[in-house]
Order: structure tokens, then sequence, then C-alpha cells
């Protein structure tokens, strides 16, 4: 069966299964080499890159429908996502299927809700569903090269503004980072969400004065250098932070 007659069967079932005009589409960053990476799928159909997005079914809470798209688009599971916004352009979907006519379920017009979440390349094993021919964890460096589908590089484009106004209020970098890290990894990882350099000696006393860190009794061995301290983040005053915020970078 080729992409087209799947998509075909897909609209049948889902005009059953699925509310009308209302998706959703979670944007996932990860953290790998000093740099962000987004998850992305490409589609069997159109050979574009898209968020791996859905539709929610009528019986389902949107947050729930999420979290069970990702799961049946990527192999992503126990995510904790945020809402950060809506997009509604007119035909951000229709173009899209223009190769279909006026009754397919997924060329009518949709309003989408965007989410994102941080979690680590690392901790999943990705597996496309039967509309993919693949997915990836793509640099964010690199999207400019590729061809969006719809309206996703713009839906990404608004995730990472959110995101970085996310980490100077709450300290969401915790997923991308190991157990155990040091100073530097996690000053270059507010760097990369940032998009800018921080002062070291700023970065350090601000990030310790938050009293969110704990400093271990080992050190990062194997480097040319004298190894540094390790630290780890303190789970009850983390909690605090994310429940009340932090003072402005």
């Amino acid at each position: 069966m080729d992409s087209k007659q799947r998509l075909l069967q897909q609209s049948i079932a889902a005009k059953e299964i699925f509310l009308p005009h209302i998706s959703a589409d979670p944007v996932i960053f990860g953290f790998d080499h000093n740099e962000l990476k987004v998850l992305l799928i490409k589609t069997n159909y159109r050979q574009q890159w898209l968020l791996p997005g859905g539709y929610v079914r009528k019986d389902e809470d949107l947050d729930e429908a999420v979290k069970r798209i990702l799961k049946e688009r990527s192999g992503i599971s126990d995510v904790y996502l945020e809402e950060f916004g809506v997009f509604g352009k007119k035909n951000r979907s229709e173009f899209y299927f223009e190769d279909f006519d006026e009754t397919l379920f997924q060329k009518q017009r949709f309003i989408s809700v965007g989410y994102y979440a941080l979690y680590s390349p690392s901790r999943f094993h990705l597996i496309p569903d039967e509309f993919s021919e693949t997915c990836e964890w793509v640099f964010l460096s690199k999207l400019p090269e590729i061809e969006f589908g719809m309206d996703h590089y713009e839906i990404i484009q608004k995730a990472l503004l959110a995101l970085r106004q996310k980490i100077t209020a709450k300290p969401i970098g915790r997923n991308l980072l190991p157990e155990k890290f040091t100073l530097p990894e996690l000053q270059k990882l507010y760097e990369a969400v940032l998009g800018k350099e921080l002062n070291r000696g700023n970065f350090y006393r601000k990030i310790k004065n938050l009293g969110i860190l704990k400093k271990l009794e080992e050190q990062r061995r194997g480097g040319a250098h004298k190894a540094p301290d390790l630290y780890s983040f303190d789970d009850e005053y983390y909690a605090k932070a994310m429940k009340e915020g932090l003072n402005s970078w």
C-alpha cells in the first residue's frame, strides 16, 4: 500500500475516531554536543519533515492526546509537555494535502495546539509510524537546510522563544543533563537554549545562589586538566524553584 492509499484509509477511520478541526504538534528539544536538537519525522507522503503531531480522539483530554500521539508516531513515552501556543492560519494543512479532494479528513482546516518539552536524545529508542519514513533528532542549526511541511518550522521557532523565556524563570533544563554534571556542562546547556554566550563567573555565581545544586564529593576524571567538581540537582529545592520560579537572568 502506497502513502496516498494509507492516508485515504486513515481518513475513513479518522472521521469516526477524532475530533474535527483540532490537532496537536509537540516540539521535543534535546541537547547533544553542546547544541539543541529537535525531534522530527520525515513523511512517506511528500518526503517532507514534520513535527510528530496528530489528532485528538473524541473521548480523551488534549494533554493525554499529545502523549499518545508522541508514543504512536515516534515511540517516545513518559514525557512531560507544556502548552505554549495555538496555530491557526488558513490553509496551513489544506495545502499540504492538495493532491486529495475536500473529503479527506486530514485536508480540513485544523487549529493546532503547540507543546514543548526538554528530553535527552539518549533516553529514547525512536520508532517511526507507518506514515513516516524516519524519525530523527535534528540539530537546530540544520533546520534551515531541510524542507518542512505545513507551518512546522514556524512552530519550532515559536517553541524556542517560549523555551528561552521559560528557562530564565524556571530551571527546566534538568532533563537534558546526566544525573551528575559539571558547571561548564550546565553553562553550555543554558548557552545553547538562550543562543548566546554567558559570562562564566556571573553564571557560576548566579546558579550557585539559586540553591538548586548539590556539590558532590567527587570529580570528573579523565581529562587533561584539573578534574572539575561534579554537581547534581537538589530534589527539594529544584521542585520548589519549578513551582515558585527564579529571578530573571
